[in-house]
């Protein structure tokens, strides 16, 4: 892509922000953030970047007057913005259906006025889950099967995507991305929240057997995987993005323990979450394959490892909402 100014949703929020910073890292490119600033979002994760290149509006994408306005001034859009917490979508649908359904819709319908070239991110999750021993893995061409109120409105909005290229010619992608780690990820999920337990001394939590399995991806490389996106992707076209990382949730949270010093054992069971899906697990053999794209950290013990530093020497960073979390989860016994 020739040098662009970029319009980033949600791009304070965990992988929203890796990327803003893979963009300034990799490209001359200039981007403007727009961002809710819900509980996910934090602005001290954008807080190191030159002024001079991303500039940070606080607003939400269903503000249509808002929206309108900064598609007038962007090259191109890349769409993070979501209620993504699975268990906060069990205790209250509503967020999730404004954000992720009426704000792809405001965005949609802004590219639409605009021509603007929009890449929309998703999840693995709108296909449902796999079998423990079913050696399938999503692609492309997998049935949607949402198990929650979350992943049925991010399969909503991808369905509302796809209408928007095919009945008005809008200039959409979109990519459905296994799970993420690294840094800037909000102490609520999985694996930050068990590393900053361990540094604070507190035993890991493990939800019921830990038998359920997830397709793990650097952030830093879903960020490189989008850009080539943007840059060389066929309009209309979906592109699954994962790095071969399968690991179950046990042999994650043990593996936390012996990188940062502790027995492997050092961890509670706690009450699985309801609906918990068993095994995620991507194919990107289209995106490899039709643009050239390959994972950095094809290693997830060395991926782990520097995520475990970051946190380490970013406590500033998380400490603020890690109390309220744990008295969260203390409550429900997790």
């Amino acid at each position: 892509m020739t040098l662009a100014h970029l319009l980033v949703t949600g791009g304070a929020g965990f992988i929203g922000s890796n990327f803003v910073h893979h963009v300034v890292a990799h490209t001359d490119h200039t981007v403007t953030v727009l961002d809710k600033m819900t509980y996910a979002g934090n602005q001290a994760s954008l807080a190191d970047l030159p002024e001079n290149r991303v500039d940070l509006v606080v607003g939400d994408i269903a503000d249509a007057e808002l929206v309108d306005g900064l598609f007038a001034k962007a090259d191109a859009v890349v769409h993070y913005a979501a209620e993504s917490h699975n268990d906060n979508s069990l205790h209250d649908p509503r967020p999730f259906l404004d954000t992720n359904i009426i704000g792809t819709y405001t965005l949609l319908e802004a590219a639409r006025r605009h021509d603007t070239r929009l890449h929309h991110i998703s999840t693995d999750e709108v296909y449902g889950d796999l079998e423990l021993d079913d050696p399938a893995r999503f692609t492309e061409d997998t049935p949607y099967n949402p198990s929650s109120p979350y992943s049925s409105t991010k399969a909503g909005s991808d369905l509302l995507v796809r209408a928007w290229v095919r009945s008005f010619g809008v200039r959409a992608t979109i990519s459905n991305c296994s799970n993420n780690y690294g840094p800037y990820q909000h102490v609520e999920k999985f694996i930050p929240r068990q590393i900053t337990n361990v540094i604070r001394g507190i035993r890991p939590k493990l939800y019921g057997t830990g038998e359920n399995v997830r397709d793990w991806i650097h952030a830093d490389d879903h960020s490189s995987a989008v850009l080539t996106i943007l840059d060389k992707g066929r309009m209309g076209e979906t592109y699954l993005i994962g790095a071969d990382g399968e690991k179950d949730n046990k042999t994650v949270v043990e593996l936390i323990l012996e990188l940062m010093g502790e027995p492997r054992d050092a961890y509670d069971h706690v009450t699985d979450r309801a609906g918990h899906d068993l095994r995620y697990a991507i194919d990107s053999t289209k995106l490899r394959t039709e643009l050239g794209w390959t994972p950095s950290y094809r290693d997830f013990e060395a991926g782990l490892a520097a995520t475990i530093d970051w946190y380490r020497e970013n406590e500033s960073w998380w400490a603020p909402a890690k109390d309220g979390v744990e008295a969260f989860y203390a409550s429900k016994g997790q």
